[in-house]
């Protein structure tokens, strides 16, 4: 629970909507003891929860329908980019243990506003990544009772509501049972590509590009959200005994889980379902095939838990997130903030809420689509990784320079091929950036400090050294 007295507390940037449990989870426990308990096979349970979530249960469906089979090459190729992404992350984990996450990445190399601006960007997206979690949860369940646009739209505000007033009650999900939730989605995931793979048809794969490959750049648009969640190696240094050893080990073997689960239920989906492939409810499709009726029914389930562990932990990470941009407008060292006080995270909770509500009732009246709402967080968290792997092409050295290069083009071309979405990322980037910042007497930018340290010629050997264990 929240003190009335502010406290010190250090502050890590939440993962996105379809990924915040575990990596909240990665992030609750503090202190020294903490950080020796995390053996490599927690954290690779915990970095694997941080890139899985409640997307998964939406994401391959809406790809389908944007590209058709060709959406395969969307998931490969937003595959190799994340393999960039792990390995940078990693190499910033280990050298910039200070707290703060992304923000202090971009930071490092890019100066303290563009590491605000990220902040901006990584928080705005919280906002508008809420209702679509809500609107995972809501699809499911209409499957299940009946109902069209409207009722799934009335059922994520409910949900969106619900797990406001929960949190603003002080409702906060453990670590033990984030795990649960996760193992509860790798288990559907598992049974519902198992069990359905004795329907895969191979005319279900042609036409391959029905759409033209334009559509694969749009289909990668929105995948993205699922490829949220490797930033969340910054919790994660804090409780590992030996991060330089152990961590690019966890995040090798998280990318490995995460590649294999990826592409087996984006060939499935396509192979199994065909013509059906691009419905709001993949998984629940596949569980009818691989259990029965009864299929729809577990889906539903797992994506109402799902959905509200989702918005519960990113709601609280939000706060966090807040209160860090603000100790670091003050001119205080990122990663160690105040605590939110009960009003100010009340505000929060209540403003992001409302927000939500807005864009469910514009979703409900046809202004918005669910593919234009899975893009609007998107592109913000595309812009948070543009800084990031250009803040790493900018202070890497070697092969670590071209990687970040390489990152930061691949993360530009599908923030191209967003549209419109894409318009409001650079506005909230760019507001985040020129709008001053007010810094303490004597209040010396840590970001600037980590840049001068992340320089030396020493420093680069040894980040480089660090990060060829994740190749």
């Amino acid at each position: 629970m929240t003190s009335s007295k502010p406290t010190a507390v250090s502050v890590d940037v939440p993962a996105g909507p379809a990924t915040a449990p575990a990596a909240a989870a990665a992030a609750s426990p503090t202190g020294p003891a903490a950080a020796a308990a995390l053996s490599p096979a927690r954290g690779v349970a915990l970095y694997v929860g941080a890139l899985l979530g409640p997307g998964l249960l939406m994401l391959p469906g809406l790809a389908a329908a944007l590209a058709g089979p060709a959406s395969v090459l969307a998931w490969v190729g937003l595959l190799g980019a994340s393999g960039l992404f792990a390995l940078i992350f990693t190499v910033f984990g280990i050298r910039l243990r200070g707290g703060g996450g992304v923000v202090t990445y971009a930071a490092a190399g890019l100066g303290p506003r563009a590491g605000r601006a990220v902040g901006w960007c990584f928080l705005t997206a919280v906002v508008l990544g809420a209702p679509v979690v809500c609107m995972i949860g809501a699809g499911y369940v209409t499957a299940l009772v009946g109902g069209g646009r409207q009722t799934t739209a009335l059922v994520a505000a409910l949900l969106l509501v619900a797990v406001t007033g929960l949190t603003l009650a002080g409702a906060r999900i453990g670590t033990a049972v984030q795990m649960v939730l996760v193992g509860l989605l790798l288990a559907v995931i598992v049974t519902a590509v198992a069990g359905s793979a004795h329907a895969a048809r191979s005319a279900n794969w042609a036409p391959f590009a029905p759409r033209g490959w334009s559509a694969v750049g749009s289909a990668a648009s929105v995948l993205m959200l699922s490829f949220v969640g490797w930033e969340a190696v910054a919790p994660l240094t804090r409780r590992l005994a030996n991060p330089a050893r152990s961590l690019p080990r966890i995040t090798a073997a998280a990318f490995a889980v995460t590649a294999v689960v990826y592409l087996a239920l984006a060939v499935t989906v396509i192979a199994v379902l065909g013509p059906r492939a691009g419905g709001a409810v993949p998984i629940a499709d596949l569980l009818r095939i691989a259990v029965g009726a009864g299929g729809p029914a577990i889906a539903a389930s797992a994506a109402v838990l799902l959905t509200l562990a989702a918005v519960n932990a990113y709601l609280t990470g939000a706060a966090a997130l807040a209160a860090h941009l603000r100790a670091q407008g003050r001119g205080e060292t990122p990663g160690v903030v105040e605590e939110q006080g009960p009003g100010r995270a009340r505000v929060l909770f209540l403003a992001i809420g409302a927000a939500g509500i807005l864009e469910l009732t514009a979703e409900a009246l046809g202004v918005l689509d669910s593919a234009r709402m899975v893009a609007l967080p998107t592109t913000l968290f595309l812009v948070v990784y543009i800084a990031a792997t250009a803040s790493a092409a900018r202070i890497l050295h070697g092969w670590l320079r071209v990687a970040g290069v390489v990152g930061c083009a691949a993360s530009v071309a599908v923030l191209a091929c967003s549209g419109a979405p894409a318009l409001l990322a650079v506005v909230v980037a760019v507001a985040g950036f020129v709008v001053p910042a007010r810094r303490t007497r004597g209040a010396e930018p840590a970001a600037a400090a980590l840049s001068e340290a992340t320089r030396s010629e020493a420093t680069m050997r040894r980040l480089e050294t660090c990060s060829r264990c994740a190749a």
